[in-house]
């Protein structure tokens, strides 16, 4: 039986929720880019049945944010997501702030040792620093999921270095998101 995932690209592309800016980037455009690219990575594979919050760049959640990330979580567990991966970028009002890291509800779980497979090779992958795997019980799509539930923080998107990779080698972060999860599954 396929494993099913919910690939979460974070926030609409258009208000409201939509995600942070920096370096001329738009934090929804990078991550609709590496959600359908971890998608195709995780179809050709033939052990993954695949759910995407926004199928198409034009797909639209809720007329909110809480709205929006209700229609996220209410569609994963309707559909009955074995796992759940939030895409995002980090931002900080400091340029120098940069790396990636995965967050989940909580410490020990399922979710956490999903998320060191998933930062252990998306560092080894796209070369960019570890910045840990963080508890956040406070997030909504980590929280109100019935399945492990992990959220990537890619890079940041204020960081000219990070945004660049981002930018350039979007298929890097899928690739290393993919890895991640296969060798969680031990596939």
């Amino acid at each position: 039986m396929a494993i099913k995932i919910y690939i979460d690209q974070g926030h609409n592309p258009q208000a409201p929720n939509t995600g942070a800016e920096g370096n001329g980037l738009r934090e929804q455009d990078i991550t609709y880019e590496v959600g359908q690219r971890l998608a195709n990575l995780l179809r050709q594979n033939g052990n993954f049945e695949v759910r995407l919050s926004r199928p198409t760049p034009t797909t639209q959640l809720g007329n909110s944010n809480a709205s929006s990330l209700r229609a996220r979580v209410v569609d994963a567990n309707s559909w009955g997501a074995d796992y759940f991966v939030s895409i995002h970028t980090n931002a900080s009002s400091q340029a120098t702030a940069n790396g990636t890291e995965v967050l989940v509800y909580t410490e020990p779980s399922r979710a956490a040792n999903l998320a060191e497979d998933i930062l252990e090779n998306l560092t080894n992958i796209t070369g960019l620093a570890s910045r840990g795997v963080k508890e956040r019980p406070g997030l909504y799509v980590l929280r109100k999921t019935n399945m492990p539930a992990v959220l990537v923080e890619l890079g940041f998107i204020t960081n000219p270095s990070d945004a660049i990779r981002m930018r350039d080698n979007p298929g890097l972060f899928a690739q290393g998101i993919y890895q991640g999860i296969l060798d969680y599954l031990d596939l």
